[in-house]
């Protein structure tokens, strides 16, 4: 086990490492569309790509998961096969989310053998997400 501040330098130094080896502007929060989010996630258990819609809102998180579900089989097909849709998914601190994502099990930010395969596999998905995403941006913000 890590002490908080342990925990959090190695943090730091996962996504600084990352962010040299890839050095390239994420879209992530800045989508233009306030209740849509792309995001990196990395804990001690899984590493994960995931457009997030967000908003205290049902109905207009309901409105946007269903714009996604309707564009679930080009993304599936031509963008990200392994992709999951989940309308209602709990994060953490117990918010309830929409949230489309791959994940990859069985890695740990604390340890620094699995780094170069998490690094990889989020670029990866994470630029197939943004392409999907700017590919049908008009149609996702109308």
């Amino acid at each position: 086990m890590f002490s908080k501040e342990e925990s959090k330098k190695i943090r730091q130094e996962f996504w600084t490492s990352f962010g040299k080896e890839y050095p390239r502007k994420w879209v992530l929060y800045n989508t233009k569309i306030k209740e849509i989010q792309l995001k990196f996630t990395f804990t001690r258990k899984f590493a994960q790509v995931s457009l997030d819609i967000m908003d205290d809102d049902d109905l207009i998180r309901a409105y946007y998961f269903e714009k996604m579900q309707s564009l679930e089989k080009v993304l599936k097909s031509e963008y990200l096969p392994e992709i999951e849709f989940a309308e209602y998914y709990e994060l953490p601190e117990g918010k309830i989310i929409s949230r489309l994502y791959v994940q990859l099990d069985k890695v740990s930010i604390n340890n620094p053998n699995h780094w170069p395969q998490v690094k990889e596999f989020l670029a990866k998905n994470m630029s197939k997400l943004e392409e999907f995403f700017e590919d049908f941006y008009d149609f996702i913000k109308s």
